[in-house]
């Protein structure tokens, strides 16, 4: 079952990010600062629907309540069908490509988040090597524009160069940081650095 109106699903979207991030679900207050509400009882408001509507669950522990996203079974043989967009680099920035192609995945590779919110990439090159990211491998990338300092994201230089790095942010400036002890990281502008996407897993062809 689908929230019942898009701020809903934000809701939603927002409450599984923070779970994932953190570890612990943010509060109502915290909730209410991230979409710009005054009132938490708005935001208790979209929580009673999306719990009526099966999407999450609240549970009371020492007076307070507590979120819990309900997380769908799945069959630990369960597979999935992803887009593979086509190549990002592992090494220089290259141009992106667009295949089109569907591959299928074991859905256990894509933990908690939606196999609708996945897209795969070609990796090309060695720069995350030590992150055992190799050359043609197949990178599991979460649709998302916002990351943490840290994690490794698709990013796209100057709208047309994609490549796959660990992101820091240093002020006004970002530095894409490679897994490699041969190369050096690479720091630009931030408005020159758009987020892609998030790595979220690896598939590795068998031939």
């Amino acid at each position: 079952m689908q929230p019942r109106t898009q701020r809903q699903k934000e809701i939603l979207d927002y409450i599984t990010r923070f779970i994932e991030r953190h570890g612990y679900e943010p509060s109502y207050a915290q909730i209410a600062r991230h979409f710009g509400v005054s009132s938490k009882a708005t935001i208790a408001k979209h929580i009673a629907a999306l719990e009526s509507r099966g999407l999450l669950s609240r549970r009371s522990q020492d007076g307070t309540f507590n979120l819990e996203v309900k997380v769908e079974d799945v069959p630990s043989d369960a597979v999935c069908e992803l887009p593979l967009l086509g190549s990002v680099a592992a090494g220089t920035p290259i141009d992106a490509i667009e295949e089109k192609e569907p591959i299928i995945v074991p859905r256990f590779l894509l933990g908690r988040v939606r196999p609708e919110r996945v897209y795969a990439l070609r990796v090309s090159g060695d720069s995350m090597i030590d992150e055992h990211i190799c050359d043609g491998d197949i990178a599991l990338i979460e649709n998302r524009t916002e990351a943490r300092d840290g994690e490794i994201v698709v990013a796209l230089i100057d709208g047309a160069r994609a490549t796959l790095k660990r992101l820091f942010r240093f002020g006004t400036e970002v530095e894409l940081r490679p897994a490699n002890s041969q190369l050096a990281p690479v720091r630009l502008p931030a408005t020159q650095v758009q987020v892609q996407g998030i790595f979220r897993g690896l598939l590795r062809p068998t031939t």
